[in-house]
C-alpha cells in the first residue's frame, strides 16, 4: 500500500511539472527576466534629448568624474536620482549612437548605462516627456539632459 501511494504522489508531481511546462510554452511566463536597457532620442521643448523607453529624461550628474556614479556615494541621492540599470549591453534607439553607449559597474555588481562617458540617471519625480528637472541643483551638482552627441542640454 505504501508503494501505491508513492507512485500516485510521484505521478501527481510529474503531471504538475508537465502542466507547468505546457503553461510556459503556451506563452504564460514563469518569471520575468530583466531586459537590456534601451536609450531613445525624443524631441522636447529643450530639443532632442536622450530618454528611457518609457519617455523619462535621462540625466548626467556634473559631480561625476568620468563614467563613475558619484550619486551612489551620497546619502539619499540614488533614492531620488536612480541609475539607469541594464542587464546586458544597452540598446540604441533611432538617432542614438550605439558606439557612445556603454556601462559602468555599481556597488553590488549591477551595471549602469553610460553615454559618451556620462553615467545616466532618471528622476523619480519625472513623468514621460517631462523636462522640468533639467538644470536642477541637487546633491552638490547639476542634473542636465544629454543630446545625441553626448553634450549637456541645459
Amino acid at each position: 500500500m505504501k508503494h501505491k501511494r508513492a507512485y500516485i504522489l510521484l505521478g501527481a508531481v510529474l503531471a504538475s511539472a508537465a502542466s507547468g511546462s505546457a503553461m510556459a510554452s503556451a506563452g504564460v511566463p514563469r518569471a520575468r527576466t530583466a531586459a537590456a536597457a534601451k536609450v531613445e532620442l525624443r524631441h522636447t521643448r529643450l530639443g532632442s534629448i536622450l530618454t528611457s523607453v518609457s519617455g523619462l529624461t535621462l540625466y548626467e550628474f556634473t559631480r561625476d568624474r568620468g563614467s563613475e556614479d558619484s550619486c551612489v556615494k551620497i546619502k539619499e541621492c540614488a533614492k531620488f536620482w536612480p541609475p539607469l540599470r541594464t542587464s546586458g549591453k544597452p540598446l540604441a534607439g533611432p538617432g542614438v549612437k550605439a558606439s557612445l553607449l556603454s556601462t559602468t559597474a555599481l556597488p553590488g555588481g549591477s551595471r549602469q548605462v553610460t553615454y559618451d562617458g556620462h553615467a545616466l540617471y532618471t528622476y523619480t519625480g519625472d513623468s514621460s516627456g517631462s523636462t522640468g528637472y533639467v538644470g536642477a541643483n541637487a546633491f552638490g551638482g547639476f542634473w542636465y539632459a544629454l543630446s545625441a552627441s553626448g553634450h549637456a542640454v541645459k
